[in-house]
């Protein structure tokens, strides 16, 4: 699961460069322009979700790792013999 997303956030990623190229390059006509602004303001809030969907994983990960691991029981309390 975590690959289609990676994979789709580099697809996004790389949609967004191409667009963002054709903008400035190729100077397409304002019904182009917007429709190629649209998508890209679709892409950037898919790579934004998948962004803050990446770092509360992240952040999960790390606040279980820095609770303090449970002590090991001492083993002359629990059998005085």
């Amino acid at each position: 699961m975590a690959d289609d997303r990676s994979a789709s956030f580099e697809t996004s990623l790389t949609r967004l460069e191409q667009i963002v190229k054709t903008l400035e390059t190729e100077e397409p006509d304002l019904e182009r322009a917007i429709a190629l602004y649209t998508e890209g303001k679709d892409l950037v809030g898919r790579c934004e979700t998948l962004l803050k969907s990446a770092q509360a994983a992240l952040d999960a990960v790390n606040t279980a790792s820095a609770r303090p691991a449970e002590p090991a029981p001492d083993d002359d309390e629990e059998n005085p013999f």
